[in-house]
Order: structure tokens, then sequence, then C-alpha cells
């Protein structure tokens, strides 16, 4: 029984540190959604959700109570999958500060430009920069429409609940449409 269990546990080891050993300070985090919902419904692919991480062992996101750092091993009980993305020609030092810069700021949960509160993609495209400081995300026109063009329904009543049009076409970003940028390349899953 106890050599049983010690070999559970070794195994149990190994994958841990296989897993964490592919990781690094500056990759990205897509979380690949187990069914559709609003975000992916108008956004490339599955990904609702991107975390930034910063140690073999914790993340830093922006998610519904705000910028914070969350353990890796609470991002794998959640439903879904994550898809690990490396960045190339980023800064992991400086990207790493500048995420944390963020700590403690209110999520954006009308995900506008211009203001004090940051959603998940943005804190990406705030955060990470080359060697010379500089942003490595430009940022796209807002999509709240879906393949046919026509903006949601969901989107439509979300933000006329709050008196305020869809922000179509605004700058922003997406964390689908950031997993198929040119310098993000996928190099495995965490489950």
């Amino acid at each position: 029984m106890e050599r049983k269990w010690c070999a559970n546990m070794l195994a149990a080891c190994v994958l841990l540190l296989a897993s964490c050993q592919t990781l690094r300070t500056g990759d990205l985090l897509f979380h690949v959604a187990h069914e559709a919902n609003a975000i992916t419904d108008v956004t490339p692919g599955m990904i609702d959700h991107v975390a930034i991480v910063l140690t073999i062992d914790s993340v830093i996101e922006a998610v519904g109570n705000g910028v914070k750092t969350t353990p890796l091993d609470s991002l794998r009980q959640q439903k879904g999958y994550y898809l690990i993305g490396r960045v190339k020609g980023i800064s992991r030092r400086q990207s790493a500060e500048n995420a944390r810069r963020y700590l403690g700021r209110r999520y954006d949960h009308l995900f506008l430009p211009d203001n004090e509160e940051i959603y998940c993609s943005e804190l990406v495209m705030l955060a990470l920069v080359d060697k010379n400081g500089q942003p490595v995300f430009a940022p796209i026109p807002m999509s709240f429409h879906d393949a046919s063009g026509r903006i949601t329904d969901y989107w439509q009543q979300f933000y006329a609940r709050r008196g305020l049009d869809v922000p179509e076409g605004l700058p922003g970003s997406n964390p689908g449409e950031l997993s198929q940028r040119g310098n993000v390349r996928i190099i495995g899953t965490l489950r």
C-alpha cells in the first residue's frame, strides 16, 4: 500500500514539475471555455479569458473582482482548459513589473478604453512590452458582432440596460484574437 502511494505521489510530482517547467514569466494562459458564451459568440474560437504567468505557481489576471494574483492550481479547477501562449520578443521582467502595477484595479465590466478599470486582455496589452519598453500588442477594433456582422442581442441588451451604446469598433482587444497574433505561439495546454 505504501509503495503504491509513493508511486502515485512521484507520478503526480513529475506531472506537476513537467507542466511548471513549460511555463515562463510573461507566458499567456488562454481559457478555452467548455461551452459558448457571450464572449465566445463574438470573438475567435472558444477563448473567453487570458491571464499572465508571473511565476511557476501564480498568474495575474483581471477578473470580476479586479486585477489580482491567482494560484495556478486554482485555474486547473475551472471548467474548460488553458492554452499556453509564448509571446516572442518580450521583456519578461519588465512585463511582470508592469502587470503588478495594476494589482487592485477594478475590473472593467463595460470593456471601455481610456478608463481606470481593466479587463483581462487589456491587462495583457498594457503589461507586455519589448526590450525597449514598447507594447508588443496594438489595439484592434472591438467586436460585439457575430459571424454575420450583427451585434448580438446579448450585447445590445447589456449596454442598453446601462444607457450606453455598444462600443463596437472602439480600440481594444479580446483574448481570442490575442491568441491568434503572429507573435504568440501556442506551446501546450494546462489542464
